[in-house]
């Protein structure tokens, strides 16, 4: 086999054969593979596509790349996957609320891209945690918690890894096929058997717009049901923060919030919509309706809380971390109020602009390995619908200096669109698989 003539496929509209598609990922995980080889692969994939028996070859290739976790737990192992958003820190409240009722979850999560936050930033402001932890410690955690929120072992899926750089440079990043095996190579490598998606649609959105949501959803749903991984996907609404905050440590205060005197709010309603709907799939329940009523009950009961202290003491962290949090959560040293330029309702709110406002903060990475401070951000955040009078606040920032909140503070104005006729946006758009 050769590189050449499995680009040529590609590039005549055929489907490289599993073989072909299994040597090219080890190629391009070893080296073997050149990065112009493997950068006229994806515009190949780009420009040509692949068939749905193609996009699963090329995933099942980049997960068998690199090392593929075999668990033996005596039940079926779960986990979901969220692509992207503003205030979503659904996976640090799902976790610990599964393994509640013992459900195990090894999350291997990902750190921020682009405007968005990643689930490893935000669970890393709490002093002490790391995520990154070897294979062994990862296991030991399953076996005592339940639940653990790690980040993927360089040997996880290399080919993704090296693939992916090669399409940031090569304006590549956008092939639905190339995204679907990049998420799913990494997901499977993990060794589920069953896989929640949260397909996201709005301004806060890689996908804005739900026809392009429901496509990403059904790819990714016929691509992993199709390597053997039962899943299903929610497409739900970026069009403002899922929580009322957007930043790393402001986001994890949500999600003490919601263990430990938990409400309804938009956060805890699509934690459960979740959590039920990945329960039915791995068979643990045979109705969303009577899943989302144990999910529930460990947040009543202190159960959800009792195994996310744990998690955070087993990476790391303080002990009994839900008892202390509001003194152990980093402080922006500036902190107010942003207030309304006018009287009326919030009619919209630009999510990409909040998550950048965040970013430019130092809250997020506009280069790699930029260092990330955990304590900016937005929160108290009004949602689309609500009446505000001119002067009262729509939001609160947090900043490192005062030049920076001023900053912050125009860039949350030009994301916010104020009118006399809004309404409420409705959470759950729709449903695939």
């Amino acid at each position: 086999m050769d590189a050449i003539s499995i680009i040529t496929k590609v590039r005549e509209g055929d489907d490289p054969s599993q073989s072909e598609l299994n040597w090219f990922a080890q190629g391009v995980a070893s080296g073997k593979v050149s990065d112009a080889q493997a950068g006229a692969f994806a515009m190949a994939v780009l420009l040509k596509g692949l068939s749905e028996e193609g996009r699963v070859a090329l995933t099942l290739a980049m997960r068998d790349s690199g090392d593929v976790l075999k668990w033996s737990l005596g039940k079926p192992v779960v986990d979901k996957h969220s692509t992207g958003g503003i205030g979503d820190c659904v996976s640090l409240l799902l976790a610990p609320m599964l393994a509640a009722v013992d459900v195990p979850v090894p999350m291997i999560s990902g750190r921020g891209l682009g405007h968005t936050g990643g689930t490893l930033d935000k669970l890393e402001a709490i002093p002490g945690v790391s995520t990154d932890v070897g294979e062994n410690r990862f296991r030991a955690i399953m076996d005592e918690i339940g639940c653990a929120i790690v980040s993927a072992d360089r040997n996880m899926a290399p080919a993704d890894r090296r693939l992916y750089a090669i399409r940031d440079v090569t304006a590549t990043v956008p092939s639905k096929d190339l995204i679907t095996a990049s998420i799913l190579s990494k997901k499977l490598a993990a060794g589920l058997d069953a896989l929640i998606l949260d397909v996201k649609c709005g301004s806060g959105a890689f996908m804005e717009t739900e026809d392009d949501a429901r496509a990403l959803a059904k790819s990714l749903v016929s691509t992993a049901s199709g390597a053997g991984c039962k899943t299903a996907a929610l497409i739900t609404d970026m069009s403002q923060p899922l929580a009322p905050a957007a930043g790393n440590a402001l986001e994890v205060a949500e999600v003490m919030g919601a263990l430990t005197d938990p409400k309804n709010s938009r956060l805890v309603d699509l934690t459960l919509a979740l959590g039920a709907e990945l329960m039915v799939l791995a068979g643990y329940d045979t109705a969303p309706e009577v899943a989302a009523v144990k999910l529930r009950d460990t947040l009543t009961g202190g159960q959800a809380t009792a195994k996310f202290d744990a998690m955070v003491a087993a990476l790391g962290g303080p002990e009994n971390f839900s008892e202390s949090w509001r003194s152990r959560l980093p402080e922006a040293n500036v902190i107010r109020e942003i207030p309304a330029p006018e009287t009326g309702k919030i009619a919209a709110l630009d999510g990409y602009a909040i998550g950048m406002g965040v970013v430019h903060m130092g809250g997020g990475r506009l280069r790699q390995g930029d260092r990330i401070d955990p304590s900016v951000g937005y929160s108290d955040i009004l949602p689309i619908g609500a009446e505000v009078t001119k002067g009262a606040p729509v939001a609160r920032l947090h900043a490192a200096s005062e030049r920076a909140a001023q900053a912050a503070e125009r860039a949350y104005l030009s994301s916010l669109t104020m009118s006399q006729d809004a309404t409420a946006v409705p959470l759950l758009v729709d449903r695939v698989g």
